[in-house]
């Protein structure tokens, strides 16, 4: 056997097409074009970078988008101000905060001060808070979690009833991807660096999603034959053969699990395209929501 692979760029490409239709939409109907602020506190050269990739999308999908730069010495009244005007802004339906903050900073207070209505990350408290509970709707929800989801659905494998193991527990990708599988009604096993048995745990799910950002953790003896693998880590491996002396794998040993897996995501080119294409869905979501399309 020989894994389908879970083209994330392919599917990001058809989410963009869905959100360029809404944007036309939207100004042609309502007068809105959806609003994204990012918020840069030093000078972080993969946070620039990411920032940079993410206002370049904006400007692909119609979007209007600000980028706010912050010194790397910014107080904390300093960030949470530039915030706060934010929030009040009506022409922004999204703030993004890029992390990690620098260390003096309190990152909680910081994702807290964003608006509810705002939060297109869906780190707010109210909004995981909400995806924790049953019967209860966040406004947002965390963009690779989100796109793990997507990918999963567009790819047309069943969550519903499936077996469902994640491999970490992190506050970013582990716990709100567990949440969103549990809603859509999988049986759920959450593992972590004190679980008994790994391979054997693993070897259950019918859906396996990897993120703790170790290198080719997973091999092919803890995949269940036919399974669906979403891989979410990135790691930097040594690669004297590269230009750059290194080279991007997963948390999943991709060569080993393709011979095994059903469906599996490579690194990259899975999971990342998504958590970009999730943002733009978000922001959009927040316009329509300002526009008093949904609730």
């Amino acid at each position: 056997m020989t894994a389908q692979p879970i083209d994330g760029k392919a599917i990001a490409g058809q989410i963009y097409e869905e959100i360029r239709a809404a944007v036309a939409e939207l100004k042609t109907k309502h007068g809105i074009t959806p609003g994204l602020a990012t918020v840069l506190v030093g000078e972080n050269p993969a946070s620039k970078s990411y920032v940079s990739s993410k206002q370049k999308t904006c400007t692909e999908v119609g979007f209007y988008s600000i980028g706010e730069h912050l010194a790397e010495d910014a107080s904390q009244d300093e960030v949470e101000g530039l915030v706060k005007r934010l929030n009040a802004d009506p022409t922004i339906h999204g703030i993004l905060v890029q992390l990690p903050l620098p260390r003096h900073l309190n990152e909680e207070k910081i994702l807290s001060a964003v608006s509810i209505e705002k939060d297109v990350d869906g780190f707010h408290p109210l909004n995981i808070g909400r995806l924790a509970m049953k019967g209860r709707k966040p406004l947002f929800v965390p963009c690779t979690p989100a796109g793990c989801i997507e990918l999963l659905v567009r790819s047309g494998i069943q969550i519903e009833g499936a077996e469902a193991v994640v491999l970490g527990r992190s506050n970013i990708v582990g716990l709100p991807v567990s949440m969103l599988l549990l809603h859509r009604n999988a049986t759920l096993t959450i593992c972590h660096s004190r679980s008994r048995d790994l391979p054997g745990i693993c070897r259950r799910a019918d859906i396996l999603v990897a993120a703790v950002g170790q290198a080719a953790m997973v091999k092919a003896d803890w995949v269940k034959p036919g399974a669906a693998v979403i891989d979410v880590g990135i790691n930097r491996v040594e690669d004297a053969g590269s230009k750059r002396g290194y080279r991007l794998v997963g948390d999943v040993d991709f060569e080993q699990v393709k011979e095994v897996a059903g469906h599996l995501t490579p690194v990259p080119g899975g999971v990342g395209p998504m958590t970009i294409a999730m943002l733009m869905w978000n922001t959009l979501a927040g316009a329509k929501r300002a526009a008093g399309l949904i609730e």
